[in-house]
């Protein structure tokens, strides 16, 4: 095995993120004899009341949409959350991990001293725009409708994305989201929040690969394990 031995998770809503890390273990280390230990962090531990609203968006605020531990939705402030994210993941560099992985494609970090960071932002975002350059039409799927019109402002693809929303954490499902990506060539399912099923669902609206950013970042990981 690698030195990739301890690997620390980090979610900008509260842990256990069970929606998420089991499925990407399993991804990262199928057929593996030797598996690398991990923890959870999250932005929103240990946060209720007052302390947890103050971390919920305003209108006209870039945000995010993350999930709770009882598995409900919240919406947070994108500068807030980024500057809690970055006290724990300076805590983190000093806890001797391996390395950190990001379960969120919309965060923007410092760069850390000690530990290899994968930034799944940055490595869905690369992935995409190396595909999108022989595209005809880029689709996107993020989880609010308030975030299709902050797209064009936080990542930057070749051409005009058709941008459309459908929310991992509602209960409602995604296929009628992606009723609108359905003429698209290429799809990229731009949340961690979205799971290998929600996946399967997508696939029933078009005939285009359909990327999935779980799955992306496990990838990248697993190459490092």
């Amino acid at each position: 095995m690698s030195g990739i031995a301890r690997i620390a998770f980090v979610t900008i809503g509260q842990t256990p993120r069970s929606d998420i890390v089991p499925e990407m273990m399993a991804e990262i280390t199928a057929g593996l004899d030797a598996k690398p230990a991990f923890q959870e962090f999250g932005v929103l531990d240990h946060l209720e009341g007052d302390a947890l609203d103050t971390f919920r968006a305003h209108d006209g605020e870039l945000s995010f949409a993350t999930r709770m531990r009882d598995g409900t939705e919240i919406i947070t402030s994108k500068e807030r959350t980024e500057a809690r994210l970055n006290e724990i993941l300076a805590e983190i560099d000093a806890g001797g991990f391996d390395l950190v992985v990001l379960l969120c494609t919309g965060t923007r970090i410092d760069p850390l001293k000690n530990t290899l960071v994968v930034e799944a932002q940055r490595i869905v975002d690369s992935t995409v725009e190396a595909l999108a350059a022989s595209c005809r039409k880029l689709g996107v799927i993020v989880p609010l409708e308030r975030q299709v019109a902050e797209f064009a402002r936080r990542h930057v693809f070749a051409g005009e994305p058709t941008v459309v929303s459908a929310s991992p954490y509602s209960g409602n499902g995604v296929s009628d989201g992606a009723k609108g990506v359905a003429d698209c060539d290429l799809v990229v399912m731009h949340c961690m929040g979205y799971t290998a099923a929600m996946l399967d669902e997508v696939r029933t609206q078009t005939n285009a690969p359909v990327l999935l950013s779980r799955r992306v970042v496990a990838g990248v990981v697993r190459q490092m394990i």
